[in-house]
């Protein structure tokens, strides 16, 4: 099938999506919505607060995705409108499970989705689980996805399915980043006390027996609060130990607290590998030249070589399509936000009865989709619930006054090019 999809103009866009972080933002399609029957799916997203970068593209990606619904979807020869109800979790879990309460409960949503660390997402599967809504979700590490809910492996849950990459792609990525670079293999950790860091600093099934097993002598002084003032004790642990990488999973204040004072006390490291807080441009950017050689892993990027279900568009073309229409760099979940609505889409068209959400959720258990991320099947994934998707590492390396992630290595997801080599800071 041949797919055309053209993006809004920058005027457009704007214009469009100037009123949306008014809460909830309800998208509708205008071509013939009253006539149709209406498949309500609601979106849970941190549009404000400290893991807001994850939603900085959600303007442009729901704007696309309404765009691409437009004309409605067909199932069983009839064609459903589709309404999208988006709320801000406002980084917050509690508010998160709020709201997916709220859209569970009050605005009747037929499917939910979410993404964006499992602070918006395991809350509002969990919402989901309760109130047997079918919930897909992203943006999360499937170990503190699944064990972070108490999934228990062969059981699983019954409502909610999750697509991502797991921590042992993300170690091996890692390993795979820093193995060729010369450097003592003497490790900082940096794990704050939340699901994330709880989960890639867990003795047994996060980094600690990896890097071991691979060589390398990690220090890890415990958990520091989210949002902390103070990492001296950390950086004097690391001091001492000789540490030549610093690793970890920050959200991005944590992350510039650590690394403005790093470099008032002197502690000079010569990689830098954290998760989740240097995923984005506008993070990097507001380090200055202390952003240049930062190091992460690459979810998704314009060199990955997916197309969308949906509107046929490449990776590179929808990467282009937000910084065309936004001004802004890319950004990693913008892939991934968009595979969200591949797979609703793609169960729309293949539910046995939409208005059934037991058909629903069938539906969504037996997806086998080429989406803008990778082949989600869910019949394929390394425990029930979960499909993973392919992880690679890269560098934030400056090139005139502007940043770009290079895809540094890529062992264990050699369809994904590299676009450049690791230096060292």
């Amino acid at each position: 099938m041949t797919h055309s999809f053209k993006y809004p103009s920058r005027r457009s866009f704007l214009a469009a999506t100037a009123g949306v972080l008014a809460a909830p933002a309800i998208l509708r399609n205008s071509r013939a919505f009253a006539a149709n029957p209406t498949l309500r799916v609601g979106h849970v997203s941190p549009r404000t607060g400290p893991l807001a970068g994850f939603a900085e593209a959600d303007d442009f990606v729901l704007g696309a995705i309404q765009e691409a619904f437009s004309a409605g979807l067909e199932n069983n020869g009839k064609i459903w409108s589709v309404e999208i109800v988006s709320k801000d979790s406002q980084s917050n879990p509690n508010r998160a499970a709020e709201v997916a309460a709220d859209l569970i409960l009050s605005d009747e949503v037929d499917i939910i989705v979410a993404a964006s660390t499992p602070d918006t997402v395991n809350p509002v599967a969990d919402q989901a689980e309760i109130n047997e809504v079918p919930c897909i979700t992203t943006d999360c590490p499937w170990q503190p996805y699944f064990f972070g809910r108490n999934g228990v492996p062969g059981q699983g849950f019954q409502w909610t399915y999750h697509f991502f990459w797991g921590l042992e792609d993300v170690i091996a990525a890692f390993l795979d980043m820093w193995g060729g670079a010369g450097v003592n293999k003497t490790v900082g950790g940096l794990f704050p006390n939340d699901a994330d860091g709880n989960a890639w600093g867990d003795r047994e099934l996060g980094l600690p027996k990896p890097l071991a097993a691979a060589g390398y002598a990690l220090t890890d002084p415990g958990r520091y609060q989210p949002l902390s003032d103070d990492f001296s004790n950390y950086i004097n642990a690391f001091k001492e130990a000789g540490c030549e990488i610093v690793t970890g999973n920050m959200i991005p204040p944590d992350f510039a607290t650590f690394w403005a004072q790093a470099a008032q006390q002197g502690f000079s490291p010569r990689i830098v590998t954290i998760g989740k807080a240097l995923l984005f441009p506008s993070v990097i950017e507001s380090l200055g030249d202390r952003g240049d050689g930062l190091s992460s892993e690459v979810w998704w990027s314009p060199a990955h070589p997916f197309s969308s279900s949906l509107t046929g568009a490449s990776a590179k073309q929808l990467a282009e399509g937000y910084s065309e229409v936004s001004g802004r760099p890319w950004t990693q979940p913008i892939g991934f936000k968009h595979a969200l609505f591949e797979v609703v889409a793609d169960v729309v068209r293949r539910s046995q009865d939409l208005e059934d959400p037991e058909a629903n959720i069938a539906a969504i258990a037996e997806t086998n989709l080429d989406t803008i991320v990778g082949t989600l099947n869910w019949a394929d994934g390394p425990i029930n619930n979960v499909t993973k998707t392919p992880l690679v590492a890269g560098q934030w390396q400056k090139e005139g006054d502007a940043y770009d992630l290079k895809i540094v290595a890529n062992a264990h997801a050699p369809e994904i090019p590299l676009t450049g080599e690791l230096k060292l800071l």
